[in-house]
């Protein structure tokens, strides 16, 4: 699918088995989520702008990098708080806002109740974090929330998506790119993933 980085390294692969597996208690969950975070956040920066400086080693003066790109983590609450840890271990100097969004069960339609988001998005790379894209829905509204702000330049992080949550973004936000662990089979009648992983947020707060 075009705009739509599937992240296949084998790691990864290991820890998505685990968090699938129903019989993984929360702790573990939460702890194995914010590590595949990190590994995820390495695929995602592949292409960051860098600039070359001069730094003095203990022995003599060498060259080296920093990272220039300014970079904006909006998780998704509340289930996406799951992944701002392990993206701000590897971008320690990443800036952090939040949308709360939330799926209404009987429409599948999102509602908003929260939005506090940095300033001057429009310089920034915004990464938009929430493990499961599912109908697309609250991923869609959220890049919209994001574009009244000025955000220009919008990645969608997620652990799991489903066709149809990729095929409403690529739809409603064209310029978006997707980057996901895995991309599941389809949704069922309540719009969860299948084969999927259960709702993220419950599997991480226990709240089952």
């Amino acid at each position: 699918m075009k705009n739509l980085i599937i992240i296949d390294h084998p790691l990864v692969k290991r820890d998505l088995t685990i968090l699938r597996n129903k019989k993984t208690p929360s702790h573990q969950f939460r702890a194995i989520l914010r590590r595949t975070a990190s590994l995820m956040a390495y695929e995602v920066s592949r292409d960051f702008q860098t600039k070359e400086i001069s730094i003095q080693t203990p022995l003599e003066k060498t060259k080296g990098v920093i990272v220039e790109q300014q970079i904006v983590l909006v998780p998704i609450l509340r289930a996406g708080l799951g992944l701002v840890g392990g993206f701000v271990e590897v971008m320690p100097n990443a800036r952090v806002g939040h949308i709360g969004l939330f799926r209404d069960e009987e429409t599948l339609k999102p509602v908003d109740y929260y939005f506090k988001v940095p300033r001057n998005l429009d310089k920034a790379l915004v990464l938009l974090l929430d493990p499961m894209l599912a109908t697309g829905g609250s991923a869609a509204a959220a890049i919209s929330y994001l574009k009244k702000r000025g955000a220009c330049n919008i990645r969608m992080v997620n652990l799991v998506a489903a066709p149809e949550g990729v095929k409403t973004v690529r739809k409603t936000h064209p310029d978006v790119t997707i980057y996901t662990c895995a991309l599941d089979r389809e949704l069922n009648n309540r719009g969860y993933i299948l084969p999927g992983l259960g709702d993220a947020g419950d599997r991480m707060f226990g709240t089952e």
